[in-house]
């Protein structure tokens, strides 16, 4: 096995060496404070989150998990007459390698496709390790679905069409919520969209290897993120699935998936094979993979025109699902 890596689009290229400046590869534990003061997070608290008047933004703070304290939703509802009695919700988890953001940060993507199809957008704030390490994270993302699920129709939403998605840590923990929520029988999601989710904290892939040193998010920040959540249980025999999807042993049950991630980047060996478990467990999966791109290079770089198949696959994948 080589540990050289497959080549950045050229297009992708030209973009990471522009967002050099704010991200770099080889984040550890004590880098996290500042990457959280700065203008990466920062930033997106100053978005015009209505998208210009086609939605209303609310901040609301809703109960945690039992014993835990409250966490806040942001519920973005289109302001445009509903084309049906109760939108779709999208629901989304937002990443940050499981140590950093918002319930800000990554919005605007399900925005933009809720604009297509016209549907509520929840995005939950979960609380960060190594602060807080799981269960918190999940727990608090579980009892976001909770309220959303039992309350859809209080914000227009219809809860038996609920779409959960996350990117990267938020792609993870999207994944885990779909095994929670199947096991603890609660609310069943209409499908999952896991964005290159942080899945696997063995971080033992041949693409973790290859990415070493390279792109955004490479091996050695992911072996941080997975620390801060799981301290030295990481990589360990005992990993909850609802930390790690990837330990899940059972994925029989899951809504529809649809995965995609990068070539170039840490997380595809392990996305690809949880594509294939899906099917394997008899599931119902659609996975991209796409060629040259690092991690959330559709999110760094979204004039690229790979970035730009990536959204387009994305939103049919979504108006598929909700026809059926």
């Amino acid at each position: 096995m080589t540990s050289v890596p497959p080549p950045f689009d050229p297009e992708l290229a030209a973009g990471l060496e522009l967002i050099r400046e704010f991200i770099a590869p080889g984040m550890t534990m004590e880098d996290i404070d500042e990457i959280r003061r700065g203008p990466m997070i920062t930033q997106s608290a100053e978005l015009d989150l209505t998208m210009g008047g086609a939605f209303d933004i609310e901040d609301r703070e809703v109960p945690g998990p039992v014993g835990e304290p409250a966490i806040s939703l942001l519920i973005c509802r289109p302001t445009a007459t509903a084309t049906a009695e109760l939108r779709p919700i999208v629901y989304t988890i937002h990443g940050g390698g499981m140590v950093l953001g918002t319930n800000r940060v990554g919005v605007t993507a399900a925005l933009d496709w809720a604009k297509e199809v016209d549907a509520v957008v929840v995005s939950v704030e979960y609380r960060l390790a190594p602060e807080h390490p799981h269960p918190a994270p999940i727990e608090d993302v579980y009892a976001g679905l909770l309220w959303t699920a039992e309350h859809a129709k209080e914000i227009g939403g219809d809860p038996e069409r609920i779409v959960i998605s996350g990117g990267s840590a938020g792609g993870g923990l999207c994944a885990a919520l779909a095994l929670l929520t199947r096991d603890r029988g609660g609310p069943r999601p209409l499908g999952q969209m896991l964005l290159c989710p942080m899945l696997d904290d063995r971080n033992d892939t041949p693409s973790a290897h290859q990415m070493t040193g390279v792109g955004i998010w490479d091996r050695t920040a992911n072996e941080t993120g997975w620390t801060a959540l799981l301290g030295d249980r990481r990589g360990g025999p005992d990993v909850s699935p609802y930390a790690a999807a990837a330990r899940a042993e059972d994925l029989t049950g899951l809504p529809p998936a649809f995965l995609d991630v990068g070539s170039a980047e840490t997380f595809r060996d392990e996305t690809v094979t949880y594509a294939s478990r899906l099917w394997q467990a008899g599931g119902i999966a659609e996975l991209h993979v796409w060629p040259g791109g690092f991690h959330g290079f559709d999110g760094f770089a979204p004039q690229a025109a790979v970035s730009q198949a990536a959204v387009a696959a994305r939103l049919v994948w979504l108006r598929r699902l909700l026809e059926t």
